[in-house]
């Protein structure tokens, strides 16, 4: 099969690096990354990949036009996976305009790059722009909230987001959707539920309920923990994702979701009980517990806390023939004996800016 450039933004990323590190070690493609390794983007998540001679890495910001353009001229990628983006809710609900300016503004600058790549290609390599795609990957939130309703968000589901984040990458969605449509530029676009697994920020639900309880420290769930979300593991989402680059059908959406409904309790619940299993609290007398639950606290909801999301990811198996290869339970094991077993990632990334404080609260 030939080789094939992917260039990938926000490979540095939490499910940007699972995918890069797909594409190297389970691939022959070369693989261009773009970041700009703002607080979440770590470079020590592509470490096992660096020094492979198929990658390369530009520390360049999405929204830099002339930048942008130069990748394109001087990598002439066959596949753009665009997952450059602020994605974090607490975040948006803080500081609204980093989400505007990277998930808008990058998108439509990159937008632009591409169609000048692209349109150029037709000229010069009509089969190479042929076979060209760019391909947005954007999140379950946009399509608001399932709270009441006993359905499942589809491809044609339509956009109702909530958060400055979701309301954020509904736009990108819909920009690259018009690029489509009005430029012809081959597009696809997917929309995934919850994602977890190694490498995750220490901000977001999974990692921040494991690093807490290891030191002791209060497990903060928003208001009664019935939040419903859909749980997809990051390795099994970056093999849908390159599976939907290389084979998916231009202006195509694809949902991608694992089939794990679970309210934001239980998930809270099944982390206690599988450090109790691997590092039993009984057994650390500086933490004076008989089990991790302990330390379940009940705070404040999030402003516009949406209460349910639920993807139905049946067209992407039918059409592509992804599915999950993780349930929740042994996604979860291997997640919690990653993070076990990789403290020198996760302390050097709380080293940084982040520092486990509540995040968006801003009335």
């Amino acid at each position: 099969m030939e080789s094939k450039v992917f260039l990938i933004t926000g490979g540095a990323g939490f499910i940007g690096s699972a995918v890069v590190r797909e594409l190297i070690k389970h691939t022959h493609h070369q693989v261009v990354v773009v970041d700009k390794l703002t607080y979440a983007g770590n470079l020590e998540s592509l470490a096992e990949v660096s020094n492979n001679p198929r990658y390369r890495f530009y520390a360049y910001d999405i929204c830099d036009k002339s930048l942008m353009e130069a990748v394109f001229s001087d990598h002439q990628p066959d596949i753009v996976m665009h997952l450059a983006a602020e994605s974090h809710v607490d975040r948006s609900i803080d500081g609204p305009g980093d989400f505007i300016q990277t998930n808008i503004v990058g998108t439509y600058t990159l937008l632009e790059a591409a169609r000048k790549y692209f349109f150029e290609l037709k000229n010069k390599a009509p089969e190479k722009a042929d076979a060209f795609r760019f391909h947005h990957i954007s999140t379950d939130e946009v399509y608001g909230d399932l709270h009441g309703v006993d359905d499942l968000f589809v491809e044609t589901t339509p956009y109702a987001p909530s958060s400055p984040y979701s309301a954020s990458k509904a736009s990108s969605d819909h920009l690259v959707r018009a690029w489509q449509r009005t430029f012809g530029l081959p597009t696809l676009v997917t929309n995934c539920s919850n994602n977890y697994g190694p490498y995750h920020f220490p901000e977001k639900l999974i990692p921040l309920m494991i690093l807490n309880a290891l030191e002791g420290k209060p497990l903060p769930v928003y208001g009664d923990g019935k939040q419903v979300r859909d749980w997809l593991y990051v390795e099994d989402h970056a093999r849908a994702l390159i599976t939907v680059a290389q084979n998916g059908d231009i202006a195509e959406t694809y949902n991608i979701g694992g089939h794990n409904e679970k309210q934001n309790i239980e998930v809270v619940h099944l982390l206690c009980d599988l450090l109790d299993e691997f590092r039993p609290a009984s057994q650390n007398s500086a933490l004076g517990l008989s089990s991790y639950k302990e330390l379940i606290t009940y705070v404040a909801d999030r402003p516009g806390h949406d209460q349910r999301y639920a993807i139905d990811a049946s067209k992407i198996e039918k059409a592509l023939g992804w599915t999950p290869d993780e349930t929740f339970e042994t996604g979860m094991r291997k997640t919690v004996q990653w993070y076990l077993n990789n403290e020198q990632w996760w302390r050097r990334v709380l080293d940084g800016s982040y520092q486990r404080e509540r995040l968006g609260v801003a009335p």
